[in-house]
């Protein structure tokens, strides 16, 4: 199987259709990066509630599904601090707890300045089978 950030990278297409990518994937972590453009934008100007959840969804899944196993989130909240207008936006994953079947994990969205955006917290289910091979 191709490595963890080419898989998503080349088959997540809501984070492609989005202008999303994996910067880098290691055990039980990830990053990712969004430029942001006027698509992301709300009516107020500022980055999209919805953008900035799926940003950190997206290096959430790559983390926790890192080791090559099918993860598949039950419960996700996130928790807006500051308002995102333009530059770009990182997530980063880090895993908080992994057991056989449950694990755990904090996210945080920042902007280019290093200014803390969004905290998120994901738990997954860890199903026992690998993720599928895909054509490329």
């Amino acid at each position: 199987m191709q490595n963890i950030a080419q898989y998503f990278n080349n088959h997540d297409q809501f984070a492609k259709y989005t202008g999303m990518e994996l910067v880098s994937v290691s055990a039980g972590r990830a990053k990712a990066k969004l430029i942001v453009k006027d698509i992301h934008l709300n009516s107020a100007r500022v980055v999209h509630g919805g953008v900035i959840f799926t940003l950190a969804d997206f290096a959430f899944a790559a983390a926790s599904n890192s080791d090559g196993k099918m993860a598949l989130s039950i419960n996700a909240s996130i928790n807006f601090l500051k308002a995102a207008q333009g530059g770009s936006l990182y997530a980063e994953a880090k895993q908080v707890s992994l057991h056989p079947k449950i694990g755990t994990y904090s996210i945080q969205v920042t902007d280019e300045d290093h200014n803390l955006i969004a905290t998120f917290q994901g738990i997954v289910y860890r199903k026992n089978v690998d993720l599928p091979e895909w054509d490329s």
